[in-house]
């Protein structure tokens, strides 16, 4: 079987919630990755630079998955507790005003990649881990 037979067969075998899981655990690393040093510097020229060298495109990936998720969440089909629901529609908007401010050179990527390994935990049925340095 070829690589791309396989691919398919394991897409086609996990469950919605596993791949959320896998989807959110790319994209959490992808922004971990290209977004290194974005925390630690408050000098603009810098962050705009890290932002170049990857991290918008990061963001942006991270940015669909959770409006993927707000309009998942918003259709009448969708049997998740209203509570629960409402909860993660919140963080969805959060996600969006975060990443706007990040893009812009400002806020803190830490609580983007924070919100993405605690919802992905969750996914995996384990407990949340503690905020690590980005």
């Amino acid at each position: 079987m070829g690589l791309a037979a396989y691919k398919r067969t394991i897409r086609e075998s996990e469950t919605p919630r596993q791949i959320e899981r896998r989807i959110l655990s790319r994209v959490t690393h992808d922004l971990t990755e290209t977004g290194q040093g974005f925390d630690a510097t408050d000098d603009k020229t810098q962050r705009l630079s890290i932002l170049a060298g990857g991290l918008r495109d990061a963001l942006s990936e991270n940015q669909r998955f959770w409006a993927a998720l707000r309009f998942d969440l918003a259709e009448p089909g969708n049997a998740m507790p209203d509570a629960l629901k409402a909860s993660l529609i919140s963080i969805a908007l959060w996600v969006d005003r975060q990443t706007a401010a990040v893009m812009a050179g400002e806020g803190r990527l830490a609580g983007l990649v924070e919100i993405n390994g605690n919802i992905a935990a969750g996914l995996a049925g384990q407990a949340a881990s503690p905020l690590r340095g980005v």
